[in-house]
């Protein structure tokens, strides 16, 4: 068909009613999406056409909503803000996955180590060690024109800055330790012992966010990290029966930590955004 031919009025009364074949279908579309004359031949209901639009507009305008956005909003949480969480570059199913994988590499390495009576927790340093790092690399990758590619947009909104990085840290916490605590019952040796990972990943986490005032999270994530794993190491090697960073002692001094970078954390959540940029003008 071309722009001087017009469909006739029985073709176009089949046309409206559906009952001609795809190729008569598309000759017609063909002709009448140029020929305004055609158009307004067709015979229509106002009222089905603005309820079509209108669906049509409810499923290209609305985004398909995340199993995880849906899970918050079951639990309680408002629908902007299970919304963006569930944005966050660190809640991608490969970082749960990545974190799934380490927790069970951990658990197998607890059980094949051969258990020694006068050290209990040896075959549980594997697992101590990774476990309090885990929320660090959530945080890291929560946050920041490095990590997140459509940082420049969210930062014109009103939750950029230091509630975004809380938001996306708590919840990255959240998940980290919810995967961590189903894990901890595999392991070997008494629940307390095997619990011992719990303050330090709460310090090392506060610690991450109050030093990401001043840095990047990426790099304060990295630094803390790098300094929990050689002073675990280190303390495998010192400790004569236990190793000394989870003693009662030492689990005493990671929850007074803990709550004094909370602490800092409030106190200076108005340089959180200042510190990525920060450290991005002195890169």
């Amino acid at each position: 068909m071309n722009a001087q031919w017009h469909p006739s009025g029985d073709l176009i009364t089949r046309y409206a009613a559906g009952r001609l074949d795809s190729v008569q279908v598309m000759s017609v579309e063909s002709h009448i999406a140029r020929c305004p004359r055609c158009r307004t031949a067709v015979p229509y209901d106002e009222g089905w056409l603005e309820s079509s639009w209108d669906g049509i507009a409810d499923v290209v305008d609305a985004p398909r909503t995340r199993p995880l956005a849906r899970m918050l909003r079951g639990a309680g949480v408002p629908e902007h803000v299970a919304t963006f969480l569930a944005a966050t570059p660190a809640l991608v199913r490969s970082w749960v996955v990545a974190v799934v994988a380490v927790l069970s590499f951990a658990v197998a390495a607890a059980h094949l180590a051969a258990p020694d009576p006068s050290r209990p927790l040896d075959a549980l340093v594997p697992f101590l060690a990774v476990a309090p790092v885990l929320p660090l690399a959530g945080i890291a990758l929560a946050y920041g024109p490095r990590v997140d590619p459509v940082h420049e947009v969210q930062a014109a909104t009103p939750m950029a800055g230091a509630r975004t990085l809380l938001l996306r840290a708590l919840a990255v916490l959240v998940v980290a330790i919810a995967l961590t605590g189903v894990a901890t019952p595999l392991l070997p040796g008494p629940p307390g012992l095997a619990a011992a990972w719990l303050t330090p990943s709460l310090a090392l986490s506060a610690g991450t966010l109050a030093l990401s005032t001043r840095f990047s999270p990426l790099a304060s994530a990295a630094a803390l990290a790098a300094a929990w794993l050689a002073a675990v190491t280190a303390g495998g090697v010192l400790g004569p029966d236990a190793l000394p960073l989870f003693s009662p002692a030492a689990q005493a001094a990671y929850g007074m930590a803990a709550l004094a970078s909370t602490l800092l954390v409030h106190l200076r959540r108005a340089r959180l955004d200042r510190g990525e940029f920060r450290w991005k003008s002195m890169a």
